[in-house]
């Protein structure tokens, strides 16, 4: 009798033990899976943040802020040779139709060993679709042009410039060429860069 009582003794000791350690593992899984979850869903939010911000980039830009005035500093640190930097660095920019707040940034450098005086004109030269050249150009709502812009020898302008577009709602969709042509006083500074606009549907 007494070997039965402690057989039934350590029976109940044995049953009353692996359900404790379940009920943990149990509690520790799902403490687990929460975790996992909740990383997931904080790095799921951070990649569609982070290309959000790079799509925007990319594309056009809305003016031009200490993000872009950093990106245009690390771009000419590229080369001493560089006479014109441009945002977004693609040259490629895609504007929706109605959208009139976006466009490109850009600034010229003085690689010469003088201060002097600098322009630029902003040209359109190659459409895709039926828009005239002159309906291109008149895209642009701000920077198409300036004159006498003071940079010193070996500098860059000290307020890059914003080139602004506005497209109707009954603008075509088209891809357009625009010329940056720079003058150095009143000599050809450099090659014409071009900028590359897509007009898109919404």
């Amino acid at each position: 009798m007494i070997l039965k009582n402690k057989k039934h003794k350590n029976r109940s000791c044995t049953y009353n033990f692996f359900p404790k350690n379940r009920k943990a593992a149990m509690e520790m899984s799902v403490g687990t899976i929460v975790t996992i979850v909740l990383l997931m869903s904080v790095l799921i939010l951070g990649l569609v943040l982070v290309r959000t911000i790079f799509s925007g980039a990319v594309k056009n830009i809305e003016g031009i802020d200490a993000a872009v005035e950093s990106e245009i500093q690390k771009l000419f640190a590229e080369s001493d040779t560089k006479k014109i930097v441009i945002i977004p660095s693609t040259r490629e920019i895609e504007i929706k139709k109605g959208e009139d707040t976006r466009g490109f940034g850009f600034s010229i450098r003085n690689i010469g060993g003088e201060a002097d005086k600098f322009s630029y004109t902003i040209s359109a030269e190659e459409v895709s679709c039926s828009m005239r050249l002159s309906e291109a150009e008149d895209l642009i709502a701000l920077g198409r042009e300036k004159n006498n812009i003071q940079i010193s020898a070996g500098d860059i302008m000290e307020y890059p410039m914003f080139v602004k577009f506005s497209i109707p709602e009954t603008a075509p969709p088209c891809k357009i060429t625009y010329a940056i042509n720079m003058e150095k006083g009143n000599q050809i500074y450099g090659s014409s860069v071009e900028v590359y606009l897509e007009i898109t549907s919404k």
